[in-house]
């Protein structure tokens, strides 16, 4: 449990008051998309966030960001589903186990047969499985998304096509 102090300002005739805020602080790292890390604090009221600096040359503390694993979705879901498979639970279990990333973006993506509303719940649900199966080994996930059928590989116009489109694409932080 942290505490703060605030002091207010006095309002005209009014005498300076203090008020006392109390909770839980969060500490932790955010790391951007492009794998620069921030420290941050969040005791939920307002998030406190600063760029990570090499102390000895003052530059931010950058991760290299590279895409580690795409994995077609057809391998690692039932059809229509966010439900793993029993191999792609443990295909995605061994590769974060060895994979050996600080931290891991995954994104989630779709054909376009169905509707987008309903295509961008899905990618995510499936996004967060697999972001699931990394916390459930000890990896950190540093963001999950599903884009749906908004970033397609290829060209929604057959099947093979499609099927290039619906996967999972983990990027490593290393």
């Amino acid at each position: 449990m942290a505490a703060a102090t605030v002091l207010l300002a006095p309002v005209a005739a009014m005498a300076q008051e203090t008020v006392t805020i109390t909770g839980t602080v969060r500490p932790g790292i955010w790391i951007d998309p492009d794998g620069c890390m921030h420290w941050v604090a969040d005791g939920g009221v307002e998030g406190y966030m600063e760029g990570r600096v090499n102390p000895e040359n003052g530059m931010p503390v950058c991760l290299d960001v590279n895409t580690c694993a795409v994995t077609n979705t057809d391998v690692l879901f039932h059809t229509d589903s966010s439900r793993l498979t029993t191999s792609g639970r443990a295909q995605l279990e061994q590769f974060f186990s060895s994979a050996g990333a600080f931290a891991y973006a995954i994104y989630g993506h779709t054909d376009s047969r169905a509707s987008d509303e309903y295509n961008m719940g899905l990618s995510q649900r499936r996004a967060a499985s697999v972001a699931g199966v990394a916390r459930s080994v000890g990896a950190r996930v540093a963001r999950e998304i599903g884009y749906g059928e908004r970033r397609p590989v290829a060209p929604n116009t057959s099947a093979a096509n499609m099927q290039q489109n619906r996967r999972v694409e983990i990027v490593c932080y290393r």
